[in-house]
């Protein structure tokens, strides 16, 4: 009735222990390979460094948010199917996850039969052909390859400083204030003087040699990314 599921990879990123064990020993009766992470740090390492085909995300997590995990990975270019579980069932929170990259939205309690579908619905889509490139005028970004370049001249950053630019290049034209960028690119680990000279290392490499000012300084806010300059 159901179709094979053996050697489908399921990640299931969940804090409630004892929910977790459960969809594990329930999934992997159905066919399917489980593994457990139950906080958002461990989940969004192991989501980025396994191939899976389909991950279960709580919102509510240690760590790193659901709505965080979900937005790291897609900025990433990882496109897994996402299935999120959340105690809220308010229409915004559900809006919130699909917004930014989640697939599909089961709200607590939910019944396991639906869960089933949901994933195997989920694993026949496979992963969702996202926008790869990220452009800011003449600026271009490939999460999957990581290869930026301006012009079409190639443009070497560090891991740092290319997930930096991403964030501003996905907000180009927008102020971007430093507790953003604090959030989105260190994770909530940082600091001000960190970003400013990170800002610094990123307008060396993608401003000065082609003279251009397109990553500017917004006073008293953060920056901004022009694709106009």
């Amino acid at each position: 009735m159901w179709g094979t599921v053996d050697g489908v990879r399921v990640l299931v990123v969940e804090d409630e222990v004892r929910l977790a064990r459960a969809l594990q020993r329930g999934l992997r009766a159905e066919g399917f390979a489980v593994d457990l992470a139950h906080d958002g740090t461990d989940g969004l390492h192991q989501a980025r460094e396994g191939s899976y085909d389909v991950v279960v995300l709580d919102v509510m997590l240690p760590g790193l948010s659901g709505y965080r995990v979900v937005q790291a990975l897609r900025a990433d270019g990882i496109g897994v199917p996402v299935l999120m579980l959340s105690a809220k069932d308010g229409e915004h929170d559900q809006a919130d996850g699909l917004d930014l990259g989640a697939d599909d939205y089961l709200t607590k309690p939910f019944s396991y039969v639906v869960l089933l579908a949901r994933l195997r619905a989920l694993v026949r889509r496979g992963p969702a052909n996202r926008p790869s490139v990220v452009r800011a005028g003449d600026l271009a970004l490939d999460p999957a390859t990581r290869r930026v370049t301006r012009a079409d001249v190639e443009i070497t950053l560090t891991p740092r400083e290319h997930a930096l630019l991403e964030h501003l290049m996905r907000h180009a034209d927008e102020a971007v204030t430093k507790t953003s960028l604090i959030e989105h690119v260190w994770e909530g680990d940082g600091d001000p003087n960190v970003v400013e000279v990170y800002v610094g290392y990123l307008r060396r490499k993608i401003d000065v040699p082609f003279e251009r000012h397109s990553l500017e300084t917004v006073r008293g806010v953060g920056y901004r990314l022009s694709s106009e300059r």
